[in-house]
C-alpha cells in the first residue's frame, strides 16, 4: 500500500494489463519510472489543488484591479499571466542537480524538434488564449467572468471524449448542460457596467472561447503526457511551465509592440490610480498567481488527468464572485445568484460521476484480490 502509486481518480493502473484501455496502458507505463508512496501522492494533490485554487482566484481579481486603476493594455494584460516563468529557472536547476533528477535523466526522453513543437505550439495557442481572457475581463465584470469561465469544465468533458477517452455518462452530460445554461442565462441579461452592450456581447463570447481553448490545451496537455513526453515528473511539469511560458512572454511582447499599445505602458505607469507602486506590484502578483496555478494545473494532469486538474479550477470559480462583491462592490443580483446555483449544480454532477466511478473502480479491485 505505501509503495508504488496505484491510487487515480481517473487514470488508474489495473492489475491486468489486458483489461486496461490502451489509454490507461500507455500511461500506466509511464507512470513506472516515477513511484509515489501513497501519502506522498495525497499530498501532491492537496498542494497542486491549493494552487490552483489560490492561483486562480488571486490571479483573476488582481486582473480585474489592473483596469479598476487605470489599466488600459490588453496586451500588457496578456503578457504578465505567463512572465512569471523565470522563477522557476532556480528550482528547476536545484531539481536538475539531484540525484533523482539524475536517475530520471537517464530515461529515454523525445527528440529536441519534438519537444520544441510541443513548447512552441502550447505557447502560441497560449497566447492567443490569455488575449481573449485579457478582453474578457476587460469588459465584463469580474463576477460575469468567473461564472462565464466555468463552462470550460463542459468543454472539458468533450475533448476529453475525443481525445483522452472519457465516457458521457447522464450526470456528465447534466453538468454539460448547467454549465451551458448558465453562460447563457448571464448571456441575456446584459450587465455590462461601464462597457457598453458590444463590448459586453464581445466580452462574453470572447470569454466563451477563451474557455474552450483552455479546455482544448488542458486536453491535449494530457495527450501529450501519455504519446510523447511519457516521464512524468516534478522537473518534467516545471519543464513544460518555463518553456511555454518563455514561447507566449515573447509573443504577446511581439503583440504589445505590434499593436503599438507599448506607446501607452508610461502614461499608464505614472497615472494610475493607486500609484507606481501599486502599478508595479499588481503586475508582479498577477505573474505570480498564475504562475502558481500553473504548477498546480500541469501537476493535477499528470498527476491525474487533465479533467480532474479543470473540475478543482472550476471548485474555485463560485469564489470569484463572492470576492469581487466584497472588494469591487459588484452587484450580484438574481440573475447571476441563479446562474452561480447552476454552476455550483453543474459542478456537483460532474463530480458526482467520479465518486460513482471510483466506487465501481474500488468494488472490481476488491473482487480481483479477493475472489
Amino acid at each position: 500500500m505505501g509503495e508504488a502509486q496505484e491510487l487515480r481518480l481517473h487514470i488508474r493502473e489495473q492489475a491486468d494489463p489486458a483489461r486496461s484501455s490502451p489509454k490507461e496502458a500507455t500511461f500506466a507505463q509511464s507512470q513506472s519510472s516515477f513511484k509515489l508512496k501513497k501519502w506522498q501522492w495525497w499530498f501532491l494533490l492537496f498542494f497542486y489543488s491549493f494552487l490552483i485554487l489560490a492561483g486562480q482566484t488571486s490571479g483573476t481579481l488582481l486582473g480585474r484591479f489592473y483596469y479598476n486603476q487605470g489599466g488600459k493594455s490588453l496586451w500588457m494584460a496578456t503578457i504578465v499571466p505567463s512572465s512569471g516563468f523565470p522563477l522557476l529557472i532556480p528550482l528547476l536547476l536545484i531539481l536538475r542537480s539531484s540525484s533523482t533528477a539524475a536517475a530520471v535523466a537517464t530515461v529515454s526522453r523525445p527528440s529536441i524538434s519534438k519537444l520544441a513543437a510541443i513548447y512552441i505550439g502550447f505557447g502560441l495557442i497560449g497566447t492567443g488564449d490569455n488575449l481573449m481572457y485579457s478582453y474578457g475581463l476587460l469588459y465584463l465584470p469580474v463576477s460575469t467572468f468567473s461564472l462565464v469561465c466555468a463552462t470550460q469544465l463542459a468543454f472539458n468533458a468533450v475533448f476529453s471524449y475525443f481525445l483522452n477517452s472519457q465516457k458521457f455518462t447522464p450526470f456528465i452530460f447534466n453538468s454539460i448542460i448547467l454549465l451551458t445554461l448558465a453562460a447563457a442565462l448571464l448571456g441575456v441579461h446584459s450587465d455590462g457596467g461601464s462597457a457598453s452592450g458590444h463590448n459586453y456581447s464581445l466580452g462574453l463570447v470572447l470569454t466563451l472561447a477563451a474557455s474552450a481553448v483552455f479546455s482544448l490545451i488542458l486536453s491535449l496537455t494530457q495527450l501529450a503526457f501519455q504519446k510523447v513526453l511519457k516521464t512524468e515528473t516534478f522537473t518534467v511539469v516545471l519543464e513544460m511551465i518555463l518553456w511555454t511560458g518563455l514561447v507566449s512572454t515573447i509573443a504577446s511582447v511581439v503583440g504589445l509592440f505590434a499593436s503599438g499599445e507599448w506607446k501607452g505602458i508610461h502614461e499608464e505607469f505614472i497615472g494610475s490610480e493607486k500609484g507606481r507602486v501599486s502599478y508595479l506590484m499588481t503586475l508582479i502578483w498577477i505573474a505570480i498567481c498564475w504562475l502558481l496555478y500553473g504548477v498546480g494545473n500541469i501537476g493535477l494532469i499528470f498527476l491525474v488527468s487533465s479533467l480532474f486538474a479543470n473540475v478543482i479550477g472550476t471548485l474555485g470559480l463560485p469564489l470569484v464572485p463572492i470576492f469581487a462583491v466584497v472588494f469591487f462592490h459588484e452587484k450580484m443580483d438574481g440573475v447571476k445568484a441563479v446562474a452561480l446555483l447552476m454552476a455550483i449544480l453543474g459542478f456537483v454532477n460532474y463530480v458526482y460521476q467520479h465518486f460513482l466511478d471510483d466506487t465501481k473502480e474500488n468494488r472490481a479491485m476488491t473482487r480481483d484480490e479477493h475472489p
